[in-house]
């Protein structure tokens, strides 16, 4: 078990102006033991690869073509056979696999991940929001259910048994809540980057186009109808942000210390972007919604205080 100042020189160790790419979880993990943390490193980079190139292609191009379509889904193929023991022999298909075998990593987390980038080759966003929820339970849910999993592994002379609580139904909550957080932190982003993850069923609701979305992203004025839907989202997030509250009270007396101190950092992290959230005046923008690395870092060092 690790003392606070333990922890205290590990928070002293991070660099909080560097880490740039993916920040809660990085900074999260920096309080594992070094096997647990490569374990999450290598899940992550298979799903980032994946993730990434969907991204990348629609961020140059306003749509997939058909033949583009096809090679998205050989190459989901051809990742997902590295989930198959032996069949890919290359380094990192041997890590990866070594991998889910030695920390018991739940198989359903990275295929449903990879179903879910298949959605991302296949639509062009979300005709429902129901369509929306669907798809977070591999893009958003999977990669959690990964963290919380080897967050919760049991660990007795070098062997790894699964942990004591439902991981999915326990990653569930905060998973959710943080997708919500995150798609209205990156609204302009995503914009920008021929992204939407607002459903078309909301936008009509409110009287919203995705062209209305792709111009006030631009720089029109935002709209009574704009903030409403953003009103909307934001509701359901803190809706599920009171589930996750209630779930890390059964999970977290189950997890050794630093495990626990992981999960309560995420957590603060995404709230420190929910508390900025303002539906009736706020702009959207990342400079708003981000919070600067220096209050990120009191931020988790309040929490290491609070252990």
């Amino acid at each position: 078990m690790k003392t606070r100042e333990e922890f205290i020189r590990l928070f002293e160790s991070i660099d909080f102006e560097k880490i740039i790419d993916h920040p809660n979880i990085l900074i999260a993990a920096n309080f594992w033991d070094e096997e647990r943390y490569q374990a999450a490193r290598t899940c992550y980079r298979y799903m980032r690869n994946l993730d990434d190139q969907i991204d990348d292609y629609k961020a140059e191009h306003n749509g997939i073509t058909v033949e583009e379509k096809q090679r998205f889904k050989d190459i989901i193929k051809q990742w997902m056979s590295m989930l198959q023991d032996g069949k890919d022999t290359t380094p990192f298909g041997t890590e990866l696999t070594d991998t889910i075998k030695r920390f018991r990593i739940p198989l359903w987390a990275l295929e449903t991940f990879a179903e879910s980038m298949l959605y991302d080759v296949n639509y062009d966003g979300f005709a429902t929001l129901g369509d929306f929820i669907q798809y977070s339970g591999g893009a958003s849910v999977a990669p959690a259910s990964i963290f919380v999993h080897l967050a919760g592994l049991k660990e007795n002379q070098g062997i790894y048994y699964d942990p004591p609580f439902n991981v999915r139904r326990s990653a569930s909550p905060c998973a959710m809540f943080s997708y919500f957080v995150h798609i209205i932190r990156d609204f302009r982003k995503d914009q920008h980057n021929n992204l939407s993850y607002f459903a078309d069923d909301v936008l009509a609701r409110h009287q919203l186009t995705r062209t209305d979305l792709k111009n006030i992203a631009s720089g029109a004025p935002i709209t009574g109808g704009f903030r409403e839907m953003m009103r909307e989202y934001y509701r359901i997030a803190d809706g599920y942000r009171l589930s996750t509250l209630k779930v890390m009270d059964e999970v977290c007396p189950l997890l050794e210390q630093r495990y626990r101190l992981s999960l309560e950092i995420i957590f603060e992290l995404y709230m420190m972007v929910f508390e900025r959230i303002d539906p009736d005046k706020g702009t959207f923008s990342t400079e708003e919604l981000n919070p600067t690395p220096s209050e990120t870092r009191e931020r988790v060092r309040k929490v290491i205080l609070r252990q």
